[in-house]
């Protein structure tokens, strides 16, 4: 298994989904179950895929995710 945190792409992916969450506190309540909540998933299911590749046991499953 890999370290998934050693991985730039991760770092920088974790990042933008914690800017995400700051930044959605600012948008109007209205929003917050729409548009908000699909930011929010595409946000965090960069370093998501980039975790669940690095269990994978081999190379080709790895760069699949």
């Amino acid at each position: 298994m890999r370290d998934y945190k050693k991985y730039t792409i991760w770092q920088l992916g974790h990042e933008i989904t914690l800017d995400i969450y700051k930044l959605s506190k600012d948008l109007p309540k209205e929003e917050r179950y729409e548009i908000i909540s699909q930011i929010k998933r595409a946000s965090y299911s960069i370093p998501s895929n980039i975790a669940e590749g690095c269990g994978r046991e081999t190379d080709k499953e790895f760069n699949i995710f």
